[in-house]
């Protein structure tokens, strides 16, 4: 894995990071609640775990069908870190669903 690639994976990281804070770069304007959408957040991440699943199938098709350009690393890793996503986005659906069942449970 080249330095390029690093770079770009830190950059990713750094951005997830700032997506899942608000966005706590900038300030929230006088007046406003500064709260963060989580249908946004909900939406963009799934769209994230999306775009990496077909990334990681793309550059395997690729890899199989002969491309110099891929290499089997950088596609071992796009598939790896399409899974890593995949995982996470799978213990947060099933916090979220044990959370869900808790507060129903709960007698009032």
């Amino acid at each position: 894995m080249n330095v390029s690639n690093v770079d770009s994976l830190l950059a990713q990281m750094r951005a997830a990071m700032t997506a899942a804070q608000g966005g706590a770069a900038q300030a929230p304007a006088a007046g406003s609640t500064g709260g963060v959408d989580f249908a946004n957040v909900l939406k963009s991440s799934l769209d994230g775990v999306s775009q990496a699943q077909n990334n990681a199938e793309q550059m395997q098709k690729a890899f199989v069908m002969g491309d110099d350009k891929v290499s089997l690393s950088d596609t071992m890793i796009s598939m790896q870190k399409a899974s890593i996503q995949f995982q996470t986005t799978l213990q947060v659906r099933n916090k979220v669903v044990a959370a869900y069942n808790d507060i129903m449970n709960m007698q009032v």
